[in-house]
C-alpha cells in the first residue's frame, strides 16, 4: 500500500510544472475575524481544502487564503519562509488580527518550521495540521530522491532540527492523523511529540490520507476548533507592536 501511494505521488510529482505559482488564491471573505490560511501538500492543489472551507464558512472566521508553493522546490524551509511572509501580509491586512493557518500533509510541516523556528508564533496562534509526517514517513525512503522528499525521511536534517528544544513557543497545535494513513508510515508520525509544544494529537480512525481534509468528522472537530479561537480572541484592533493574543487549552490525546 505504502509503495503504491509512493508510486502514485511521484508520478504526479514528475507531472509538476517547474514555475513558481502565484503564492495566493483568495477565497470568499468571510465576516471579519480571525483571518485562515490553507496549506495543501505536495502533490494536491488548492481544490483540496474545498470542501473543509464550505464547511468553515459559517463559523464566522475568515478572511480565508490559500498559500501554494512550488512542488519543485528543494527545501521546506525555503518556502517556510515564503508562507511566513503571507501570513505576516494577512495578519498587517487583518489590523492586526491573529492568523490560523490549517496544513494538509507537507503543507502543515512548513507552517509548523515557520510557527517554531521562524519567529511565525508571534502571529499564529493556532496551528491544525492535517496528516502531517511531523516525523517523516518511510514512504519517504522508497520515493525518488527528491529534495523535498528526502526531508521527509526519518532522521533528516530538518527534522532534526524541529526536535530540538522550543521553549516559549507560544503556537498551539493540534495534529489530526489517522491509523490507516498510507502515506505517513507508521501513522504515529503524524503525532506532535514534543515536550516543548503545546500539541493536542487527536486520532481520526479507520481513514486514509486522502480523505482526511474531506472527512466530515475532521471538519466538524476543525470548525469547533476555530469557534472557540474566535471566541476566546478579541477581533479588535490592538495598538500597533502588541503581540497577537494566546489560544489556550489543555493537550491530551484524544480519538475523534
Amino acid at each position: 500500500m505504502a509503495a503504491e501511494s509512493v508510486g502514485q505521488l511521484t508520478e504526479r510529482l514528475g507531472r509538476a510544472l517547474p514555475w513558481r505559482p502565484t503564492g495566493r488564491d483568495e477565497l470568499p471573505p468571510a465576516d471579519a475575524g480571525i483571518a485562515v490560511l490553507l496549506v495543501h501538500g505536495l502533490a494536491d492543489g488548492t481544490s483540496v481544502f474545498t470542501p473543509l472551507q464550505r464547511g468553515l464558512l459559517a463559523c464566522g472566521v475568515g478572511p480565508f487564503s490559500q498559500f501554494s508553493y512550488n512542488a519543485l522546490s528543494p527545501d521546506v524551509r525555503t518556502e517556510a519562509r515564503a508562507l511566513g511572509d503571507q501570513v505576516e501580509q494577512a495578519y498587517s491586512r487583518s489590523e492586526g488580527r491573529p492568523v490560523v493557518v490549517i496544513g494538509y500533509s507537507l503543507g502543515g510541516l512548513m507552517a509548523r518550521y515557520y510557527a517554531q523556528r521562524l519567529g511565525g508564533d508571534a502571529y499564529v496562534p493556532l496551528l491544525i495540521t492535517l496528516g502531517t509526517p511531523h516525523s517523516g514517513t518511510a514512504t519517504a525512503l522508497l520515493a525518488q530522491p527528491h529534495p523535498l522528499m528526502r526531508q521527509l525521511r526519518p532522521g533528516s536534517e530538518l527534522l532534526t532540527e524541529l526536535a530540538e528544544p522550543a521553549a516559549g513557543c507560544r503556537t498551539r497545535f493540534v495534529a489530526f492523523y489517522s491509523d490507516l494513513d498510507e502515506a505517513v508510515v507508521p501513522a504515529s508520525r503524524a503525532r506532535i511529540d514534543h515536550s516543548d509544544l503545546k500539541a493536542r494529537n487527536i486520532l481520526v480512525p479507520g481513514v486514509g490520507h486522502l480523505t482526511l481534509p474531506l472527512h466530515q468528522p475532521v471538519i466538524d472537530q476543525v470548525r469547533a476548533l476555530l469557534t472557540a479561537a474566535q471566541q476566546a480572541t478579541s477581533v479588535v484592533s490592538r495598538p500597533h507592536g502588541d503581540s497577537p493574543p494566546r489560544v489556550v487549552g489543555r493537550s491530551p490525546d484524544e480519538n475523534l
